[in-house]
């Protein structure tokens, strides 16, 4: 296989080991996003583990040139291959080494076809997703479709946003600006440096502002404590871009994103809904839309849902694909 070899790791010790290398590789490969580094993905591993860790490295010497993070899990019709990452991961990928894309797809394959399993499911894969030019000979793939829908505002112009932003939100927005000064004194600023603090105010304004629906993805205790692992590495990485947002002496909005590669992703926000009035979440949406442009990034990716909001910022769907093979008996 050009010189390349294989490596299935089920230990979650030689897992962590990879890391220096794991991010070397995810740096190198164009179409990664945030949720493919270790940074992300080891966090999740440790607090959720849900299946028979079963990760498949790729090595060129000592040089890791690929790395497929799947997991097996029990399922009535028979062991699904699933990706690290599922469901808390609006993007799911491989890594490859740019140069090496079609020698590592052919070994990851090879590695994937040795193990034991009736469907590998893919979902979550960006249009330019490593993933999407794997084959698996003698596999029926039995899907191949558009999964979710991920609105992206393309940034262009300046800081003020006329030239990506409609005109109707940039109004709306200094009108949340103007309530918000006129009820007191108003200060955003930036709150990875403390991840602890950042994320008790987050879980407590996003709770809030879904009381009454279940309390959001954040009411989930192992959820917090993924969080509670994920972001000291993600902000060590230079990655997040937390922002809180104060009236007066109140903490009253919350957001939580990314920065890479030149793209910002909005992932989870909160406001406490007695300032509702004031918009808290939109003036801090905005105002990471404008931190993300003055940093060079080239689009603003809300990830996935449809919720208006996002496509009042003039955000456009961009549709990730699923893939699933499926084998009737596992080999």
């Amino acid at each position: 296989m050009s010189g390349l070899c294989a490596e299935i790791i089920h230990d979650e010790g030689a897992l962590e080991a990879l890391g220096p290398r794991w991010r070397r590789l995810w740096l190198q490969s164009p179409a990664a996003t945030p949720f493919q580094s270790p940074a992300w993905l080891l966090p999740w591993w440790r607090t959720f583990a849900p299946g028979e860790l079963t990760a498949i490295a790729i090595w060129n010497g000592h040089d890791l040139v690929g790395l497929a993070p799947l997991y097996l899990e029990a399922h009535v019709s028979g062991p699904r291959l699933l990706p690290i990452g599922i469901s808390l991961s609006d993007y799911l990928d491989i890594l490859c080494a740019p140069e090496r894309q079609s020698a590592v797809n052919a070994a990851i394959a090879e590695a994937v076809l040795s193990l034991e399993w009736s469907q590998w499911i893919l979902p979550d894969l960006a249009t330019e997703a490593a993933a999407l030019a794997l084959t698996l000979p003698a596999v029926r793939e039995n899907c191949d479709s558009c999964h979710a829908a991920c609105p992206v505002l393309s940034l262009a112009g300046d800081p003020s946003l006329t030239d990506c932003v409609p005109a109707r939100r940039r109004r709306q927005l200094r009108r949340a600006h103007q309530a918000a000064r006129r009820r007191d004194r108003v200060d955003i600023r930036r709150a990875e440096a403390d991840p602890e603090t950042f994320l008790g105010q987050l879980i407590r304004l996003h709770v809030a502002r879904w009381y009454g629906q279940g309390g959001g993805v954040l009411a989930d205790a192992a959820t917090r404590e993924f969080h509670r692992n994920a972001l000291p590495r993600l902000a060590a990485e230079g990655l997040a871009r937390c922002w809180l947002i104060e009236i007066g002496d109140s903490v009253v909005g919350a957001y939580y994103g990314f920065h890479h590669s030149r793209r910002a992703y909005a992932y989870l926000g909160g406001f406490d809904p007695a300032y509702a009035g004031e918009s808290p979440g939109a003036i801090l949406i905005g105002h990471a839309i404008g931190e993300a442009f003055r940093e060079g990034a080239r689009e603003f990716d809300f990830l996935r849902g449809q919720e208006s909001y996002k496509y009042g910022w003039g955000a456009l769907d961009r549709w990730t694909r699923q893939r699933v093979w499926t084998r009737s008996t596992p080999a």
